[in-house]
């Protein structure tokens, strides 16, 4: 069962080296409508870029939560401080015991560790809260997202979901 301090503002996670994961916003529309701008992001999860209102609507959902009860949404913002912007997202949605796990980062910054820092510092959160599974869905070919989730503890199986392989890492108890 998902805990109190899970909510749809997400719990804190401590920053990184050189990153503040923070609860998703409306306001962070704007910001994030330029990071996320870049048709690139969609090669392998198709359609195209939101601009700032749709990005706008799609974060008033999101930031309300889940319909669902027996689920909780959990999103942050990238935060790099030395550029004092946003460059991602992170994301994990909770049902049961089980976060399936999510992110991007803005074309500009990739290739510079940022996704596998965020990633990671999201990992160690989830592990400590009450879940025993992590799960993301990665397209074949997308090589850098699979290196993210094999650096944060993730493996293939054998399973797919959507045209996507599902990765998993099992928690101990």
């Amino acid at each position: 069962m998902v805990g109190d301090d899970w909510t749809s503002a997400g719990p804190a996670v401590p920053p990184t080296a050189r990153l503040e994961l923070c609860p998703l916003r409306v306001e962070h529309a704007d910001e994030m409508a330029v990071v996320l701008g870049d048709p690139r992001l969609h090669a392998f999860i198709g359609g195209e870029p939101d601009d700032a209102e749709r990005l706008r609507a799609r974060y008033r959902r999101m930031t309300a939560g889940s319909p669902r009860p027996d689920e909780v949404w959990l999103n942050w913002v990238v935060r790099l401080r030395d550029e004092d912007r946003l460059v991602g997202t992170v994301q994990a949605t909770v049902v049961g015991r089980t976060a399936e796990i999510a992110w991007v980062v803005g074309v500009p910054w990739q290739g510079r560790g940022i996704a596998r820092e965020a990633v990671g510092a999201l990992v160690d959160r989830l592990s400590s809260g009450p879940v025993d599974a992590l799960v993301a869905h990665i397209h074949p070919d997308h090589i850098a997202s699979a290196a993210v989730a094999r650096s944060a503890g993730l493996s293939p199986t054998d399973r797919w979901h959507d045209g996507e392989i599902r990765w998993e890492l099992r928690l101990a108890p």
